[in-house]
Parts: structure tokens; sequence; C-alpha cells
């Protein structure tokens, strides 16, 4: 069996994460980048020297772009990977009365379109290997409303009902395919919200961001055979945010 897995997004954040998780758990790991070459050229020596028998590879590809994603997916459509984590997502916050379909599109086709055209293309070896395992990294968006994240939250949605189908449609071949929600992470895309932060803070029962780190375990979890029977679920990784009724004392 081969214990490669391919990650879009890996340069940095919660990406990184993974692939450092995964490395230090004896996978060898191809991951996508798209602005981050610098981070994602050290990451590869980083791991390289750490796990000297693992093969950790970077490849620029512009998820936002159709045809870069097809040249990469018919680079790799041949090639056999146990696992697939889509990692790479493309924000978009704007209130539903002023969205912009082009950025709503733009997001929709990072967060979701790019997902079902990179597991079209790995599920083929794992269809024949008879097991695999297919991560995606969605969103608490898409299970509770909040003003401003109508589009995002529409595309972590559509990512959802996509991976819930295809773990149905998979299951019988020793493929899993789930679903991880975080909520908010102490990364870079928080960035902008810096000023907010105490007050979000006070809002999540766990009284804190998540760490990359914390997203990445769950990850590395439901590659493992520990995992072979969770298919189709959907789990938050969110302090307790989803499961608070949202208005209290």
């Amino acid at each position: 069996m081969t214990r490669r897995v391919l990650v879009t997004g890996g340069g940095k954040g919660v990406g990184a994460a993974i692939v450092r998780m995964l490395a230090a758990e004896g996978f060898d790991v191809d991951f996508t980048y798209r602005a981050s070459a610098d981070a994602a050229a050290a990451l590869v020596e980083e791991l390289s020297a750490a796990h000297p028998g693992r093969r950790i590879a970077a490849h620029a590809v512009d998820l936002s772009e159709k045809g870069s994603l097809d040249i990469f997916c018919e680079a790799i459509e041949a090639e056999t990977f146990y696992g697939f984590v889509h990692n790479a997502g493309q924000p978009y916050d704007v209130l539903a009365a002023m969205m912009a379909q082009d950025k709503a599109e733009a997001a929709m086709q990072v967060n979701f379109w790019s997902l079902t055209r990179l597991a079209k293309t790995v599920l083929r070896g794992m269809i024949r290997a008879r097991t695999g395992r297919i991560v995606a990294i969605g969103s608490v968006a898409a299970l509770k409303g909040n003003p401003g994240n109508a589009a995002y939250a529409a595309s972590k949605g559509a990512l959802l009902s996509y991976c819930r189908t295809l773990a149905i449609e998979t299951a019988k071949r020793g493929i899993t395919v789930n679903v991880v929600a975080p909520g908010f992470i102490d990364t870079d895309m928080m960035a902008p919200y810096a000023s907010y932060r105490a007050a979000m803070e006070k809002q999540i029962p766990a009284g804190r961001f998540a760490r990359p780190e914390e997203i990445a375990g769950l990850v590395s979890f439901l590659m493992s055979p520990s995992a072979a029977y969770i298919t189709g679920a959907t789990l938050p990784v969110d302090g307790g945010l989803t499961a608070m009724i949202g208005v209290h004392r």
C-alpha cells in the first residue's frame, strides 16, 4: 500500500501543520501552494532533513485557475495516493445583499470545485487499491449562520454535501471521506480581525482560538487504520462553538 498523501494549501498555516504531522506519521507528502513559494521551499527542506526516508514535494498550483488545476491533475492522474487532504481555502466576507458574483465564484472555485476536480483524479488509484482516505477542511460557517459569511459558508456547505455523498459512493471500496470543520484558528487568515479577537474569544466556550496542530491532529487520525469505520462524518473542531445556543446572558 502506498503511504503517499496529497495536501492542498500546504505551504503555511493549517496546511503546513498537516504536512508536518503526516510526515512525522510516516507518510510521503506532496503539497500544493499558490503564493507562499519561500515558505513551501523551507518546509520541504525542514521535513526532508527531519525525516530522511520521507519524500516531501511542493507543487506550485493556482487552484483558482482552472487551467493550472487541470495541468496538475493530468500530471498526477496515473499516480496513486493513499490520502488526499483538501485544505486550501479562499475567504470572501461580505453581506449577502452586497455580494459580488465574481468574487463569490472565485471562492467557490478554490473551496469547492477544486476539491471535486482533485478528488476525481486521486479516486482512480484509490479505487484500484481498494483503500483511501479523503479529508476536506470545511468550516463551522457551513453549520451555523454568521453575518457576512454567505458566500464563504455556501462554498463550505457545498463541500460538506459533496463529501457526504462521495462517502456513500465509495465506502464499499475501502475509501473514507470526512469533513473537519474548524472554528476560529490562530493563523494569518485571522489577522484582519485582530482588534476583535478578545471579544470573539469570550464567545467561544473554550475561551481561545484553535492551534493549527489541533486541526492537523484530527486529520492525522482520520488517515490512520483506527479511523477506517468513520466515513461521511462532519467533525467540528471549534472549542464548543457550534454546541452553544448562541444567545447567552
